[in-house]
């Protein structure tokens, strides 16, 4: 697979996800974060990895896949720095995900955690607000503090 075609997935990925994004919120200026590929074998994910370290270099290792600071590609949500490739998990049936960052976090997670289609997930050192949609090929997040905040220091 050549590097544009990784890019085109990643920017398709970043597309859909925007628009799940403008069709539940009225958050139609968040910027992208970062954008998460889904590997469906250990072959595709080696690959992709390989393909990604070729083009960025990683900035930190998670026990679901590592994530890649990459030259800057446009998309129709901003300017992407960041790209995940994930594991291979029988679970995820979707193409990846983006993250997008919120002005006001405590304003939208109080807004938007009262519907149905919202769900909150806390981590260690931050929380992470995803849109539900099971008909989406694509997921949508929004973390508080983004991933480019959490790692600042390796970029």
């Amino acid at each position: 697979m050549p590097i544009t075609e990784l890019q085109q997935i990643v920017q398709e990925i970043v597309r859909e996800a925007t628009e799940l994004k403008n069709k539940y919120t009225d958050a139609i200026n968040a910027r992208v974060n970062y954008a998460c590929i889904f590997s469906y074998s250990e072959q595709e994910f080696k690959s992709l990895v390989n393909l990604a370290k070729e083009n960025g270099k990683i900035v930190k290792e998670t026990s679901a896949g590592p994530i890649f600071r990459i030259p800057t590609l446009s998309t129709v949500s901003g300017s992407l720095k960041l790209l995940k490739i994930r594991k291979p998990d029988k679970s995820k049936h979707q193409k990846g995900y983006a993250d997008f960052t919120i002005k006001d976090f405590s304003k939208f997670k109080k807004k938007y955690l009262q519907n149905k289609n919202f769900h909150l997930f806390t981590r260690p050192g931050y929380e992470i607000i995803g849109i539900k949609n099971s008909n989406a090929n694509v997921s949508t997040y929004f973390a508080n503090p983004p991933l480019d905040e959490q790692l600042k220091q390796f970029l």
